[in-house]
C-alpha cells in the first residue's frame, strides 16, 4: 500500500479535504474512508494524519470540536470551511493538470 512519503508532495491535504467535503468526521473515520475510497491502496498513519489535519485546521481549511462518537467515546470531528472549499477547488484543479501531464509523458512510445 502507498504511504503519505510516496505520494506527491501536497497530496495528502487534498485528499483530506476532499474526504471532509463529503462529511464531517472524525480522524479514524477520516483514515477509514480514504482507505475505502482508494480501494485499499491509500492509508495514512496516525503519525501523518493527526499532524496534517492539525495543519489544515492551523490554515483555516477546517474547524474541529469535540463530540462523542458512536461508541460512546469522545472525539474530534473536523468540517470543511468556506475557505477549505476554496482550497479544495485548486488543489484538485492544480492535481488534474500534473496527473494530465504526467500520464502524457507516461505514454510515450518508446523507441
Amino acid at each position: 500500500m502507498s504511504k503519505p512519503s510516496d505520494l506527491v508532495q501536497g497530496t495528502l491535504d487534498m485528499l483530506l479535504l476532499k474526504i471532509l467535503a463529503l462529511e464531517p468526521m472524525n480522524g479514524f473515520a477520516v483514515s477509514q474512508r480514504l482507505k475505502q475510497m482508494s480501494g485499499e491502496v491509500l492509508q495514512v498513519s496516525d503519525g501523518s494524519l493527526y499532524p496534517a489535519l492539525h495543519k489544515l485546521e492551523e490554515e483555516g481549511w477546517i474547524t474541529a470540536e469535540w463530540k462523542t462518537s458512536d461508541n460512546g467515546r469522545r472525539a474530534k470531528y473536523y468540517s470543511l470551511t468556506r475557505m477549505g472549499r476554496r482550497q479544495l477547488e485548486k488543489e484538485a484543479d492544480n492535481w488534474a493538470r500534473l496527473s494530465n501531464a504526467i500520464s502524457r509523458v507516461v505514454k510515450l512510445k518508446e523507441a
